[in-house]
């Protein structure tokens, strides 16, 4: 993908996740007028509860990008409720890896303007590229995550949909989309999050902690580092309507108590070769026990001190 990348609900354009030609009513049509101030210029992609477009702002003279509930999806107020509340996250949100919130609508249908963002997606990069990253370039992407996750944690939100369709990457610098499940610290209802990469205890339900983004942060970088996630499930990105990003994708397992005791993940080594504080720290993210993997801070801490110059 070049030129935009955009935070659609569970895929940037060009990622893993679904395209524009999922069925259901047409999209809103080019030059269309959603909002006042706002044009569209074209329609992205399309997810299980969600319109993502390339649109115009008059205001500020420049492209942004549109996300609206599917006009079929419409009448289920709890999903414009959810996009607005992850809008209004973004716009009051300030750091380096998160993308950005302009604005939010409340009518005459819900919608939340975000930046465009240059780049493109780890999940269309990791299937672009033919060789592997570099060891060193996956150790920066894991800590710049660490600081995206970090801060989120300090405004008492889980992410729990951390994954390479939900990562922008342009020139070495990372940035996090898609807060649609996050939520505090606590108990939670099963499957939240995507097939493949939620952790173990989104799969199963009950409480949820930091940990839970430890392990996305840790399978993002298994599937960046080699090329593949730790456990065949399937195609990347399809997720549930009701627990996951909504999507409105089944899982590709029809038996989900897969995810729910999923085998210990094969060693990272076992699948390329990598220096072995490296491999460690990634390997220790994908611990079924939530409570035996390392906190944010020191995953960060262990991910910084395989980079190169690092004292």
């Amino acid at each position: 993908m070049s030129g935009v990348a955009v935070g659609g609900g569970g895929a940037g354009a060009g990622g893993s996740g679904a395209g524009a030609g999922r069925s259901g009513p047409a999209p809103l049509a080019p030059g269309t007028k959603p909002a006042p101030g706002y044009e569209v210029l074209a329609h992205l992609t399309r997810t299980g509860w969600l319109d993502v477009y390339d649109a115009w702002s008059a205001e500020r003279a420049c492209r942004c990008v549109i996300k609206t509930v599917r006009p079929d999806r419409r009448g289920r107020e709890q999903l414009g409720e959810r996009l607005l509340r992850e809008g209004r996250w973004l716009r009051e949100f300030s750091h380096p890896h998160l993308v950005r919130g302009y604005e939010t609508v409340a009518s005459p249908e819900p919608l939340v303007v975000l930046e465009t963002l240059t780049g493109e997606t780890l999940s269309h990069l990791v299937h672009r590229l033919r060789r592997r990253p570099a060891a060193a370039d996956v150790a920066l992407l894991g800590v710049q995550l660490c600081s995206a996750v970090h801060y989120l944690h300090g405004r008492d939100l889980l992410h729990l949909d951390l994954k390479p369709a939900n990562v922008v990457v342009e020139r070495g610098h990372a940035k996090v989309l898609d807060l649609s499940v996050a939520r505090p610290p606590g108990p939670a209802p099963a499957g939240l999050g995507t097939c493949c990469y939620r952790a173990p205890e989104q799969a199963r339900g009950g409480p949820l902690t930091a940990a839970a983004d430890v392990w996305g942060i840790g399978v993002t970088l298994y599937e960046v580092a080699c090329g593949e996630v730790p456990f065949g499930c399937g195609e990347s990105g399809a997720q549930s309507e009701e627990g996951g990003g909504g999507t409105g994708d089944s899982c590709p397992r029809t038996d989900d108590r897969y995810e729910r005791t999923q085998p210990a993940a094969p060693p990272l080594a076992s699948r390329r070769r990598l220096p072995a504080a490296l491999a460690a720290a990634v390997d220790a993210c994908l611990r079924a026990d939530p409570e035996a993997r390392p906190t944010v801070a020191e995953l960060a801490a262990a991910l910084e001190a395989t980079l190169p110059g690092h004292p």
